[in-house]
């Protein structure tokens, strides 16, 4: 007779398989070999509260093999979230709260969309840095107001992917010790054996970079996963690595250990066999045992225990350290509640955008605490330190710079883990043309709605002697593609101090901005807390006086300031000229229609300027100038007189096509 925890880790696995055979979709190998750990995990040490999952000091899970969803969705719901056995029904299904890959706007319990290997264990490292951060900003001697685990489980494939790689070298680095990473050692990929591809030693590799490691667990045994988390848990000062040998699609009699069972449905007769093996009635589909059932009542009454005894903390907490509560209190609200006519500099004088965008970072950081970011060792260009405080590092956690080394896609998906957690907003910085290493991390911010907020530098051409290979041209065009994403692109300080407010404020949206090496002209409005900037476009200046030769220049960045002195010379050559910024396309496309109206009155009399792509533009303009071939390598002057972005020759082409 089966013992009530191997019935609840069988019920897991034919959850999985039985989802996974309804929507004739999806992958059983995963849930059905890595049930056992999972379920010890939950059981035995994840601290959560199902009635409230967004409880401040949950510990946080993430399964980073997404595509074994249904092991969490499985979980979800018997361990007592508000995922119901329909939903369960409903895998895979249009308008469903269980969808292929886990996705944290759609259920609850989801801290992350996961499904692109290696993410998740990239944004734990994130969780990981916020807990550590955040423990040492608000934990007294006698009080530990934060204090929580983040565990993640992944599988072979995520170990192979490099942004796990450049996150995992940053957690040993870090000795991020509340990290620990359950890794379903299966030795099955897609496309077979994992040796076909993968033969490193995972132990060796993972020692060596810091991490403490537990190699050949039995993962279908849940005692010697438990052992083995408990002995993570002693190791303080290291992220630890356990390695759970399991068998993919555990218990079914002709699939299990194979391929096959990764990512088809296991079929009808199989489905049934393996019930039968398993100790499971064959004939029953998403059958839950009373025994079961009746312990979601105990997780539910267990979860609502622990986070009473934590509200108990917190109110001792609020009454010894009132001021420390008070800020705690801040660095938790959603919103950013800072004196902005502070905080925010206003620029007199001509600056790159990354200078400006320094200063604002400077001044911000004395008002907004928990403002922290770095960059790909490229502080000293991107110009993305904050004074007055150290470097994040092992034995300074309350350092607020964060230094990811030449790991930009590991520090993109670590920037978006930080913010996930709560409580600090987040920032890194690279050249913009590196945006490509950053790409699938910050779709993933668009899609998982996180207002994580990526700085690119060295915008265009104009960064000079570097050449082609650091000269972004297709880059804007590529990010403002991505839904939800706010790509911004100021043309002086005030914009710059405007867009960081804009980007700040947001709380579902990622934001880029996009900065200069070059410097320019202050053009724009000194009310940097009212900026137009603010509603995305606005019409800056107008030149000339209103005649049947109007047109509208639309212009970003850099290219602001050329199209305000080829306005000025078209205005003396009779032309009616409105010069627009347009900081952020997706702010000003929010807008109601009159407003854009106001700004953009016709479509086949503007012209848009930017030192980039043409691809994306024709939308809201007849007439495009910019770069649609690499660049060169040459002083900047050089490459803009060349490549034709002088005023004098974006006045020739405005009259040759207005």
């Amino acid at each position: 007779m089966m013992d009530t925890d191997t019935i609840f880790i069988n019920t897991i696995r034919c959850l999985s398989a039985d989802g996974v055979q309804k929507a004739n979709s999806g992958h059983p190998g995963l849930p059905m070999g890595a049930a056992a750990m999972a379920y010890a995990l939950w059981k035995r040490h994840l601290k959560f509260n199902p009635k409230n999952p967004d409880w401040l000091n949950r510990d946080r899970f993430i399964l980073s093999a997404g595509h074994g969803s249904m092991l969490l969705y499985s979980l979800l719901h018997l361990t007592g979230y508000s995922l119901s056995l329909e939903d369960l029904k409903s895998f895979r299904q249009w308008g469903s709260k269980t969808p292929g890959h886990p996705e944290n706007t759609l259920t609850e319990g989801v801290e992350m969309a996961t499904g692109p290997l290696g993410q998740g264990v990239a944004t734990a490292v994130g969780m990981a840095i916020a807990e550590k951060h955040l423990s040492e900003v608000f934990n007294k001697s006698d009080i530990e107001l934060i204090d929580h685990y983040t565990y993640v489980l992944c599988s072979d494939g995520d170990l192979m992917e490099g942004v796990a790689q450049e996150a995992c070298s940053i957690a040993g680095n870090l000795g991020l010790g509340k990290l620990i990473l359950l890794y379903d050692d299966n030795s099955i990929t897609i496309d077979g054996k994992t040796d076909l591809s993968f033969r490193e030693d995972t132990e060796k590799k993972f020692e060596s970079l810091g991490w403490h490691v537990v190699p050949n667990i039995d993962g279908q045994d849940m005692e010697a996963v438990d052992r083995s988390i408990i002995d993570a848990k002693k190791v303080c000062d290291k992220p630890s690595l356990l390695m759970c040998k399991t068998t993919i699609g555990y218990g079914s009699p002709n699939k299990a250990g194979s391929s096959k069972v990764h990512g088809s449905p296991l079929g009808e007769d199989e489905l049934a066999a393996t019930k039968e093996a398993l100790g499971m009635p064959k004939d029953k589909f998403f059958y839950v045992p009373q025994e079961v059932a009746l312990l979601r009542d105990r997780f539910i009454s267990e979860g609502g225990r622990v986070e009473d005894d934590w509200n108990r903390v917190v109110n001792n907490y609020r009454e010894k350290y009132p001021d420390n509560f008070k800020e705690f209190e801040s660095y938790f609200d959603n919103k950013v509640d800072i004196d902005w006519s502070k905080a925010l500099p206003v620029f007199t004088e001509s600056l790159a955008t990354r200078a400006c965008s320094k200063e604002v970072i400077a001044s911000l950081s004395k008002y907004c605490k928990n403002l922290v970011g770095g960059s790909a060792d490229l502080a000293a260009s991107v110009l993305t330190t904050i004074p007055d405080t150290v470097p994040f590092q092992k034995d300074s956690p309350l350092g607020r710079i964060l230094c990811f080394g030449v790991r930009e896609h590991g520090m993109a998906a670590i920037v978006n883990g930080i913010t996930l957690h709560k409580g600090l907003k987040a920032f890194s910085g690279t050249f913009l043309v590196f945006s490509d290493y950053c790409r699938p991390s910050i779709r993933l911010a668009a899609l998982m709605e996180c207002p994580s907020i990526f700085l690119f530098s060295h915008d265009s051409i104009g960064l000079g002697e570097d050449g082609p290979t650091h000269q972004p041209i297709e880059h804007l065009t590529s990010l403002r593609v991505i839904p939800n994403l706010l790509v911004m692109r100021p043309c002086d300080g005030n914009e710059t101090s405007a867009c960081w407010k804009l980007a700040l404020e947001q709380d579902k949206s990622p934001s880029v901005l996009v900065l200069s090496r070059q410097n320019l002209p202050v053009l724009s409005s000194d009310d940097v807390v009212n900026h137009p900037a603010s509603r995305g476009g606005y019409l800056l200046e107008e030149y000339g006086a209103k005649n049947d030769r109007e047109v509208t220049i639309v212009g970003t960045g850099s290219e602001v300031s050329l199209s305000v002195a080829a306005a000025k010379l078209l205005g003396d050559a009779g032309y009616y000229v409105r010069v627009v910024s347009m900081p952020c396309l997706e702010v000003f496309l929010q807008q109601d229609a009159e407003y854009q109206r106001g700004v953009i009155p016709s479509r086949e009399s503007t012209v848009v300027v930017e030192c980039g792509s043409t691809v994306g533009w024709y939308k809201y303009a007849q007439h495009v100038y910019g770069i649609d071939t690499f660049g060169a390598s040459a002083p900047a002057d050089i490459l803009m007189e060349n490549y034709g972005f002088t005023a004098e020759k974006l006045v020739q082409f405005v009259k040759s096509v207005v």
